[in-house]
């Protein structure tokens, strides 16, 4: 790949960054999507259905009867938002890098370990922030959103390459 187009990736992954900053310095209720959900699903579709979902996260049961419908529905989003933003970081890390580094154990090793080392990081920042919770599981499912854009990134160059051969 060339290395401008490189550039790019590694811009979005500090746009990723900056973003996920941005995101851990508000509280929990500047960020709190309950009320907005309360009104676009206030007839609560798939109420039934999603009644049947219950497990535990961090020590807390996430379920329609523990937490409300829209608490419930918040609760995958903004999981989903950790994993995808997290997917996006180590996808754009892993291909940007690539363009620079030759050594495929440097480019995993960076593209997982910047991820890693800022989801932990992110988490401290959320300590400090008034009315969040730092938790291990978060870190664990940014990780895993990390490698997995980093799979996503490794498939995509290996079907690059070969069809460019």
């Amino acid at each position: 790949m060339q290395r401008r187009l490189s550039w790019l990736f590694i811009g979005l992954a500090l746009v990723i960054i900056i973003t996920l900053f941005i995101s851990s310095s508000q509280t929990y209720e500047q960020q709190s999507l309950v009320s907005n959900l309360d009104k676009i699903l206030a007839n609560k579709p798939f109420e039934k259905q999603l009644s049947a979902i219950s497990f535990h996260y961090a020590g807390s049961e996430i379920s329609i009867a523990a937490k409300g419908y829209s608490s419930f529905v918040e609760f995958f989003i903004r999981k989903g938002a950790h994993f995808f933003s997290y997917a996006v970081l180590g996808f754009s890390l892993f291909v940007g890098l690539g363009a620079w580094l030759k050594k495929s154990w440097l480019i995993l090793t960076l593209s997982a370990g910047i991820p890693l080392a800022y989801a932990a990081l992110d988490e401290f920042h959320q300590m400090l922030t008034g009315g969040r919770t730092p938790l291990v599981q978060d870190v664990m499912l940014d990780f895993t959103g990390a490698l997995f854009g980093i799979l996503i990134g490794y498939v995509i160059i290996k079907r690059v390459n070969k069809s460019a051969a």
